[in-house]
């Protein structure tokens, strides 16, 4: 590798330090490098115009993020969280166990993790601490945990762009998620119940069961979303790209036509919101594609491969080397920039090495996600602090047990890859 690719990684590395946006520092060391190599600064935005032009499954991302928006601002939300109450709201610590059990929902619709915290979060994280019966801070970390699970569960943002850099199925990397994210929904609620009982967190007073079909009925149009995706997808019907377009229409039919709870003028608000949050990840997007092509200029995924294998590195020593990097690079740089530019450096190595691209997809997806959470940096701790107004130090603090045992989840799907290739396999994939 060259002095010019190291002076551009320091570039990188620096301007995300002083909080100047990575997709930005992306692009200007692409730039900057290619003046240094002497050659056409006009190619980075080449690379970045045919990527993002020429890649149809990036359609899916503003699609998303406009269903995800639209929910938020309506009260699907709010029907999706009575019938997760009636559900499990009964237990012992059974208001920690509705904001897990509607993360999964919701994640079946959204496929952000931001976007499950700051909506749903919302809503549940003024339910338990209302009238003091959880302390903001532990209300904060379940949020926070919880939302993980968003990405991991079809569909999914993050697995949209895995795709785009790995030329992987969409459709089966769906499906690897569905397995890991109920796992990790699992020993969520677990983790959660054991807390309940150490700290003695309440019971809440049970939804009689005779309301349970009216709670039921009334959440059945929001509950319907994820089914039509993954009836679309896997029935063979639409792309993934097309059923992100029937998410959206189905979002703003159902907010504007069905529950009333949206306005044109508020649908409008919502286009122009989640235009803005579309240009962010684009911009990003465009600044890894940029950096991708210096990548590929300066072979640095044979390098590390023939690196590597002077080490006679085996696949599960990779792995678990693979899931150390990442982790820690999630507790400082954003999930997408990571998936962006870490996963053509790997990839290679990793099929090399016998490791599925699905499987490594969902192991990439998950480390990124935990990382969203991890301290001191993830922006998910930054978001819930937002909301519960509690110290960042009590919010790590009640935070840690959960991301201990989403960790042991990560280790359970990363050394059990039929767990994350089951289900696609069930569908036709031959990985």
């Amino acid at each position: 590798m060259s002095w010019e690719f190291g002076v551009a990684v320091a570039l990188i590395v620096s301007s995300a330090v002083i909080g100047l946006p990575i997709g930005h520092a992306m692009l200007a060391s692409s730039v900057f490098y290619l003046l240094l190599q002497g050659q056409d600064m006009s190619i980075a935005f080449e690379q970045m115009l045919t990527g993002l032009y020429g890649s149809y499954v990036l359609l899916a991302i503003p699609l998303f993020i406009f269903a995800a928006d639209l929910m938020n601002v309506g009260t699907l939300s709010d029907k999706l969280l009575d019938f997760c109450r009636a559900l499990v709201g009964r237990f012992r610590g059974g208001l920690g166990h509705v904001n897990v059990v509607s993360s999964l929902i919701f994640s079946g619709m959204s496929g952000s993790a931001i976007a499950d915290a700051v909506g749903m979060g919302r809503i549940i994280i003024n339910l338990m601490t209302k009238d003091g019966k959880y302390p903001g801070s532990y209300a904060g970390a379940i949020t926070a945990a919880s939302a993980i699970i968003g990405p991991i569960i079809p569909p999914s943002i993050p697995m949209v762009l895995y795709a785009l850099v790995s030329d992987t199925s969409i459709g089966f990397l769906f499906l690897g998620g569905v397995v890991p994210g109920l796992i990790s929904g699992v020993l969520l609620m677990a983790m959660n119940a054991w807390q309940a009982r150490i700290h003695n967190y309440p019971v809440e007073d049970p939804v009689p069961l005779r309301d349970l079909p009216r709670i039921t009925l009334r959440a059945v149009p929001a509950l319907l979303m994820p089914v039509i995706l993954l009836v679309g997808i896997y029935g063979g019907i639409t792309t993934p790209t097309e059923a992100a377009a029937l998410a959206a229409l189905y979002a703003f039919l159902v907010s504007t036509v069905f529950y009333r709870s949206v306005t044109l003028r508020m649908a409008y608000d919502t286009v122009r919101q989640s235009a803005k949050s579309t240009a962010a990840v684009g911009f990003l997007i465009a600044g890894a594609l940029a950096f991708n092509y210096v990548v590929t200029i300066e072979q640095v995924p044979n390098v590390i491969r023939g690196a590597l294998g002077e080490t006679e590195l085996n696949r599960v020593t990779f792995l678990l080397m693979v899931n150390a990097m990442l982790l820690l690079l999630g507790c400082l740089l954003e999930a997408n920039a990571i998936l962006l530019v870490i996963v053509p450096i790997f990839l290679p190595t990793a099929v090399a090495l016998g490791v599925d691209p699905v499987h490594f997809g969902v192991i990439v997806v998950v480390n990124t996600m935990i990382g969203l959470a991890t301290p001191p940096y993830g922006l998910l701790l930054f978001v819930v602090t937002s909301i519960t107004r509690s110290p960042i130090r009590e919010t790590i603090w009640h935070l840690l047990p959960f991301l201990a045992i989403m960790i042991a989840g990560l280790a359970i799907i990363t050394f059990l890859p039929e767990l994350v290739l089951w289900l696609p396999r069930l569908y036709g994939y031959n990985g």
